[in-house]
């Protein structure tokens, strides 16, 4: 099955460039014939509507499409929608863009936010849960969290934006949420009936502040690897940075990466945290290594390291820390060191000659600001000082009144992540539980699940397919609540049961149709552990366990 994003659907409107970069709509340059003019007409009358602070800058009706079948795989078709983009200019130097697909035919009723990445700033960044959305039969929206002319990977254009930092740390999903919810009612003359979130990385902030701060806006919330701590976070990128450049040997090529990481999965499948034969890691966070275990005896080569790159290696496992060695914030995990994409390689990589992400920094310390000259233990109270009011609420607040209104929470986490440590979902996870009193308290309404080998995401060696949201189909062509982790949300915010495991998929890279293997995802702190008989392939040789006494 070939597969279908967002972006796609865009893409493949044969009537005008829609996908553009920046988001914008275009008119269509001819409407076919087939598009109800009634349809198109109820779509451009919301052009007219006056919402406070919020200009409605295109509404055009987006024919659907019928799926196709071709020697290349099927590419799935998608149903008739208005699609709207909105501005909203609540307060100088404020301006959130908004866009919204309402299905002409067939709305189930819910409307359905969903998040962005980076340091957003394009409307492209939620196309993907949009398209499933759209599929689902819901009023989807997304966000480019007010940070234009930004883009995910620059921030730079956010330099003395004071306003702008606040609508990317905290203020632009509710926005989003509530212009998206008056324009869904003006369309189809009455209200959704349900709400739903998802989002991952940015997105998944996006989506514990609106759990934290504004809990009447959504009925279930589904957000993956969440950045919280938003100036440690980008921290962690500098100090990887900074690890990988302190010398001209420090740098890890892919070929010592491949050597980690076959070196991490080998010995804590010996330390009993893996199953021989994977390749990757069941539990990192219980699994003890230390790449010195690769120390070249003898001359350098490619079957070991130099001391500089064990150097390096071990500062991206701590994280970073202080002159003193004591942790400041989280490493990343055993298992996490190939050089995939948003992998190891990335985080030693320049974009513009500058760290990842190193923008952040520039909003304290001006457009000059150099990172060769950054010391951790002088500088990031600066830094937090500055900033951490700003764009750090995910690291404070309570759940208890999502809780009490019945809305229900999910947190999932790739243990191979490199982004966002993986760590911090588990330290989210168990503050809030201690809030409760009691981890079974709090997973009446909040469930968090870890997936051993997936990076940012999804990715990764171990099984990443269980979120539709992310235009990677759960198991084709089930959309089921055991395949699809926001179906499951869906039954469980609507009065089902929590979802106690998640079935993740591993599809063949050559084939995305073939699946090579599925492992349940427990939720935490219940771990997948092989029964002792069976494929390991096969996710029924797996059970949801209790370890480490709990």
């Amino acid at each position: 099955m070939k597969r279908i994003s967002g972006i796609a659907i865009l893409a493949s409107v044969a009537a005008g460039a829609l996908a553009s970069a920046s988001g914008e709509a275009k008119a269509p340059t001819a409407k076919p014939a087939s598009a109800p003019v009634a349809s198109a007409a109820r779509c451009a009358s919301l052009s007219g509507l006056k919402l406070a602070d919020t200009s409605i800058t295109s509404a055009v009706l987006v024919p659907g499409k019928a799926a196709e079948r071709s020697i290349v795989g099927e590419t799935a078709g998608y149903r008739s929608f208005c699609r709207v983009v909105a501005h909203v200019r609540a307060a100088p130097g404020s301006d959130i863009g908004v866009e919204i697909w309402l299905p002409v035919e067939g709305w189930a009723g819910v409307f359905h936010g969903n998040g962005n990445g980076g340091f957003a700033g394009i409307l492209a960044g939620g196309y993907s849960g949009m398209a499933d959305g759209l599929r689902r039969g819901f009023a989807t929206a997304t966000t480019d969290a007010g940070t234009a002319p930004a883009t995910p990977l620059d921030g730079d254009p956010l330099i003395g934006q004071d306003r702008k930092w606040r609508d990317w740390g905290r203020l632009s999903t509710h926005v989003m949420t509530t212009t998206g919810k008056a324009i869904t009612r003006a369309f189809y003359g009455r209200p959704a009936k349900r709400s739903y979130y998802t989002g991952c990385s940015t997105g998944g902030q996006q989506g514990l502040i609106e759990s934290l701060y504004y809990p009447d806006d959504y009925d279930g919330i589904l957000v993956g690897a969440p950045v919280m701590n938003r100036t440690w976070g980008h921290a962690a990128v500098l100090w990887d940075y900074a690890a990988a450049h302190r010398t001209p040997g420090s740098l890890l090529a892919d070929a010592k990466l491949k050597l980690l990481n076959r070196a991490a999965v080998t010995t804590c499948w010996k330390q009993g945290h893996g199953l021989a034969g994977d390749r990757f890691i069941t539990d990192p966070m219980s699994c003890k290594f230390d790449p010195a275990v690769l120390a070249c005896k003898g001359g350098a080569s490619d079957a070991c390291l130099t001391p500089d790159e064990v150097e390096t290696a071990r500062a991206f496992y701590s994280g970073p820390t202080t002159a003193e060695g004591k942790a400041s914030y989280f490493g990343w995990l055993p298992g996490s060191e190939m050089p995939d994409t948003f992998g190891w390689a990335f985080l030693q990589k320049p974009i513009n000659d500058e760290p990842p992400f190193s923008a952040l920094f520039k909003w304290v310390f001006g457009a000059d600001w150099d990172w060769k000259s950054f010391d951790f233990d002088r500088d990031m109270p600066l830094v937090d000082r500055r900033l951490d009011a700003i764009v750090n609420d995910a690291t404070r607040g309570s759940l208890k009144a999502f809780a009490a209104r019945g809305g229900k929470l999910i947190v999932y986490h790739g243990l191979a992540d490199t982004l966002v440590a993986p760590g911090q979902s588990v330290a989210f996870y168990e503050r809030h539980a201690n809030d409760f009193g009691g981890m079974d308290k709090l997973a009446d309404s909040t469930r968090l699940f870890l997936a051993p080998g997936m990076m940012h995401c999804g990715g990764g060696a171990g099984p990443d397919a269980f979120n539709a949201t992310l235009g990677i189909p759960p198991q084709p062509p089930s959309y089921d609540a055991k395949h699809d982790i926001f179906s499951a949300l869906i039954d469980w915010a609507d009065g089902g049961k929590a979802p106690e495991s998640i079935i993740a998929t591993k599809f063949a890279v050559d084939d995305a149709g073939k699946v090579e293997m599925q492992r349940p995802l427990c939720a935490y702190p219940k771990k997948a552990v092989y029964r002792g008989w069976g494929s390991t392939a096969s996710a029924s040789s797996f059970s949801c366990v209790a370890t480490d006494g709990r």
